[in-house]
């Protein structure tokens, strides 16, 4: 492992499974945190078997472990709680997104922990809070997506949908994420130590802060409008007359005006009273797509974007994943990098989108179920006939 990342020296103990605590900790590990990922015995972390796509491994799970190393403990045994223990003895933080309440009865609630770890900085991730009338209640990614109400938003007039990636689980792994870092450093620059918390519901629910104002001010909420935004027009995608579609954004006045001008043709848009402002334009979106539909079906979408671009007119075209994979962008600027599967296959990995100065993030293997058991084992002191007895108790 490198030396000279960030967050070498810091050793992250996780009892992980699914999407956002191991989102967290794959961040973490990154910037070179130690990541010792606690799974069950046998099957590990069931976010392995959520589909086989990547050669045989689960999507999710090369996505979000790479960088990490696997211990296989049974914490409903006497014996693997005690040696969960003895990692923690070790850490500096400890994260787990584990059942309502279940951290609290292994005895590795938060109280728990700051009592006999005052170093540790412990972060726990929930589905709706530790406390509250939700505070039993399991969760997963889509059931917070409809308990904020961000499906009502997402799809077309006849029909909401889901959002097509797991982003409440994203969001609390991202703020768990922020979190540590933050408890790390208030650790190092004042001594305190702050236990984190983070809940699904909660931070997709600060996502919504937008639609929540539009909400209770505005007497009813956005509706829905598929690929068009609901608070601002034009913003949409648009099909050309190659049965392509192409997305475009008008943000201001200027740009509404050179739209009208270069795009459009019609310069005398520019000052027409149904179109005059952002809330009239919205107002008569109708008559407004209309005119835009028009504009577009006269060209195919190379020569709609040709324009667009002329004219200074944010746009895109409405990329499949198979097109994004493949987007220029991330070719040319380098941002894949082949990491290690568990049958040492390589496969290519976004690098982390956020760039430092000087650094190169780790982007090591991704652990098979249990892979450095016994060489952690071995670190704690526990010798090769010890392991052994573990190993036929079931406890590794």
């Amino acid at each position: 492992m490198p030396s000279d990342l960030p967050l070498s020296g810091i050793t992250v103990v996780s009892v992980e499974q699914a999407v956002a605590a191991p989102y967290a900790t794959r961040q973490l590990a990154d910037l070179g945190a130690r990541v010792i990922k606690v799974e069950r015995p046998g099957g590990g972390d069931f976010a392995r078997r959520y589909d086989r796509t990547v050669h045989g491994e689960s999507s999710y799970f090369v996505w979000l472990n790479r960088s990490k190393e696997s211990v296989t403990l049974d914490l409903k045994s006497e014996a693997g709680r005690r040696i969960l223990g003895q990692l923690v003895d070790r850490a500096d933080v400890f994260v787990q997104n584990l059942a309502p309440g279940a951290a609290r009865r292994l005895g590795f609630g938060t109280a728990e922990l700051r009592e006999r770890y005052p170093s540790l900085i412990p972060c726990t991730i929930t589905g709706y809070g530790g406390t509250g009338p939700w505070s039993d209640r399991k969760a997963y990614d889509l059931l917070v997506q409809c308990q904020t109400g961000l499906v009502s938003l997402t799809g077309g007039p006849e029909e909401p949908a889901r959002v097509g990636i797991s982003v409440a689980d994203i969001a609390a792994g991202m703020y768990a994420y922020s979190g540590i870092l933050t408890a790390l450093f208030a650790r190092a620059t004042s001594g305190a130590v702050r236990p984190v918390e983070v809940s699904l519901f909660e931070a997709l629910a600060e996502w919504m802060g937008q639609p929540a104002n539009y909400t209770r001010f505005g007497g009813s909420q956005p509706p829905r409008v598929g690929t068009q935004h609901a608070t601002i027009a034009p913003y949409g995608a648009y099909r050309c007359a190659d049965g392509k579609d192409v997305l475009f954004s008008i943000q201001n006045e200027r740009e509404w005006a050179s739209l009208c001008e270069r795009f459009l043709k019609d310069p005398a848009l520019t000052d027409d009273p149904r179109f005059a402002t952002g809330a009239e334009r919205v107002v008569h979106r109708e008559e407004l797509n209309a005119i835009v539909a028009r504009r577009f079906a006269e060209l195919d979408s190379a020569g709609a974007t040709r324009e667009l671009d002329a004219a200074g007119i944010a746009n895109a075209g409405v990329n499949d994943v198979a097109e994004f994979v493949a987007h220029p962008v991330l070719a040319e600027r380098e941002r894949w990098r082949d990491v290690t599967l568990p049958g040492r296959l390589a496969v290519p990995a976004l690098v982390p989108p956020v760039d430092l100065a000087g650094v190169t993030p780790r982007m090591d293997p991704v652990p098979g179920v249990g892979e450095h058991t016994d060489a952690v084992l071995a670190e704690l002191g526990y010798g090769a006939a010890e392991i052994g007895v573990l190993r036929s108790t079931g406890t590794v």
